[in-house]
């Protein structure tokens, strides 16, 4: 395992200047920013049908439909625009363009939600019953992506990992009543167990909140996030948990465990890390420990192994 990942460092990124170009016209970067180049030959976006990266209460969309069809929010106090959705998604991808130059980057997977409607100004008289397409304005609130670099995976005990970029940014998290300021987004870097497609990926290359004031400020992010990310040691890792095991009393114990959390008094909830899983996920968790069809206890078996029990965990918190 050790040799096999060890080829997967990543390696300097030397100094260009153009944007890659092999994604429709539409896709390229809205604004020109230096040290970007892809080799237009290797790219070649994939096109194979998949479950949605995530459900819930999202829908997908195109990059064409965030340009040509949505409005961009701005500053109230000052007119300022924010950084849009479609400008967020190709920064991303261009960083990811400009770490992994001989890479195949696939096309990204949108999803959008919390619908924000409008008028157009000649509308504003109108009943809501008159109004046509024409008169109508709409942004998303909440939008998330991601992107896979199938060129760049691993198998662990017959599951592909394929690694995975995405990020979300969510106008909730700005107060658009103020001046621009620094705006907020998330990104992140991992591998994606191709066996469960609700996505769930593992990573430490995750930035929970990036606050950038401009585009270029969000690509130098990007990149240096995903050159700081060490995919070989994290790949060994999780390789690394085929050798552990749980026994059932543990994973029993375990769970136990989780449910009491949230009845913990606050001064004994604060020595200990933070649980996020629900009951219902809990739960969840239990049933899939003897029926999930691809990570459950083997039949007859006494224990179970930890990347069958991290595999579990995050089919739980994918659903939701």
């Amino acid at each position: 395992m050790q040799t096999a990942v060890s080829t997967l460092q990543l390696q300097p990124v030397s100094r260009f200047n153009t944007f890659p170009s092999r994604l429709n016209d539409s896709f390229r970067p809205p604004i020109e920013v230096e040290a970007v180049e892809v080799v237009e030959d290797i790219i070649t976006p994939q096109f194979t049908k998949r479950l949605p990266f995530i459900e819930a209460n999202t829908k997908e969309v195109t990059i064409n439909h965030l340009k040509d069809e949505c409005v961009v929010p701005v500053f109230s106090k000052d007119n300022e625009i924010t950084i849009s959705h479609p400008a967020f998604i190709e920064a991303v991808w261009s960083a990811a363009s400009k770490v992994f130059p001989r890479e195949s980057i696939e096309k990204p997977s949108i999803r959008v939600s919390h619908v924000i409607k409008g008028r157009t100004p000649e509308a504003i008289h109108k009943n809501v019953k008159e109004l046509l397409d024409e008169d109508k304005t709409i942004y998303y609130e909440r939008m998330a992506f991601c992107f896979e670099i199938p060129s760049i995976c691993e198998d662990i005990r017959g599951n592909r990992l394929n690694l995975t970029i995405g990020g979300v940014r969510a106008y909730n998290h700005e107060n658009l009543y103020s001046k621009k300021g620094m705006e907020k987004f998330k990104i992140f870097i991992g591998f994606k167990n191709m066996v469960c497609c609700n996505l769930c990926v593992s990573t430490d290359g995750y930035q929970s909140e990036l606050k950038v004031m401009d585009v270029r400020g969000l690509f130098n992010s990007a990149v240096a996030l995903f050159q700081d990310y060490n995919m070989a040691k994290h790949l060994y890792e999780m390789g690394g948990l085929q050798e552990s095991y749980m026994t059932e009393h543990q994973f029993a114990q375990f769970l136990g465990k989780s449910r009491l959390y949230g009845f913990l008094p606050k001064s004994e909830q604060k020595k200990l890390p933070q649980m996020l899983m629900t009951d219902t996920q809990i739960g969840m968790i239990a049933r899939a420990y003897y029926n999930d069809e691809s990570f459950s206890v083997p039949q007859g078996s006494k224990e179970i192994n930890m990347w069958n029990v991290y595999n579990l965990l995050t089919g739980a918190n994918k659903s939701s």
